[in-house]
């Protein structure tokens, strides 16, 4: 018996529990070993590093971690699902370190997965390895990361439109908030593309798995949630000039203005010219009025 699921063992667990994918969860199961074996490859994670995945689904990249000797804190909201990926992994893989926690991503940090830790994790997780619901993916990942420090290695895959977004440069077409937000914690590429048909159902998007190693933060807790306030604001209006966008952010054009100066910004840039850095100055720099 394959340690792994395929395409037949994927749809009988899903008739087995009378579940059908649905699009408001996001969910659509991998059912082809070679390429949960190639996304755990291209993770490149130490040897026993404890691994955090979101949406496990059925099982099918839990257990190509475990396989590979990762102990896993698998989070699911579905709970008949959390409920039978144990089963599924004793059958399959018997005694592998498995910690499955029945809750919403969006509200899981890095002290729930302390209370929910077993002698299979005597250790944070270090990295996040995952297929994330593709209407949710970025909320979750910026969550995950700003609420669990320990994560240092973070290995994706999600929708290609957002995958690139995450990782693109500054002046390109698909760069905005979600890609400086992440750049925080470190940078970021596109590390592979998977094929739609290794999904059931299969989806009408293509998928890419989109990587990143962390990196010291660039400033404090305070500079980060700033940074996010402005780059919302300069990327909800991405027609209108910086000193616009950020008008009422600053409580005027006239403080923005003067703000921007002051990071050494062209106040009649736009968001789409500003690299990471620009925006961590912008961020960083003395308030010039108080915030509305």
């Amino acid at each position: 018996m394959s340690a792994l699921l395929g395409p037949a063992e994927v749809r009988e667990l899903a008739d087995q529990l009378g579940v059908q994918p649905t699009k408001r969860l996001g969910q659509n199961f991998v059912h082809d070993a070679n390429t949960v074996r190639r996304i755990v490859a291209a993770a490149g994670l130490p040897a026993g590093a404890t691994v955090l995945e979101v949406g496990p689904g059925l099982g099918s990249l839990t257990l190509g971690l475990l396989e590979a000797g990762h102990p896993v804190i698998a989070v699911e909201i579905d709970a008949r699902l959390a409920a039978q990926l144990p089963r599924t992994v004793e059958k399959l893989q018997p005694d592998a370190p498995l910690t499955v926690v029945t809750a919403d991503a969006l509200r899981i940090d890095a002290k729930a997965l302390h209370a929910a830790e077993s002698a299979h994790q005597p250790a944070p997780p270090t990295a996040l390895v995952a297929n994330l619901p593709y209407n949710i993916s970025v909320p979750v990942l910026l969550h995950l990361l700003a609420t669990v420090p320990s994560l240092e290695r973070t290995l994706v895959m999600v929708q290609a439109e957002v995958g690139h977004r995450i990782a693109a440069p500054p002046g390109s077409k698909v760069y905005g908030s979600p890609s400086v937000k992440a750049r925080w914690y470190g940078p970021w590429r596109v590390e592979g593309t998977i094929s739609r048909q290794v999904f059931w159902p299969v989806p009408n998007v293509d998928s890419v798995l989109v990587g990143m190693t962390r990196t010291a933060p660039p400033g404090s807790e305070a500079d980060r949630v700033r940074l996010g306030q402005i780059v919302d604001a300069a990327f909800g209006q991405r027609r209108k000039m910086l000193r616009q966008a950020l008008a009422e952010l600053y409580g005027s054009s006239a403080a923005a203005t003067a703000a921007l100066r002051a990071a050494g910004l062209d106040p009649t840039a736009r968001g789409e010219q500003l690299g990471f850095d620009d925006f961590l100055r912008l961020a960083q720099a003395p308030r010039q009025a108080p915030t509305s």
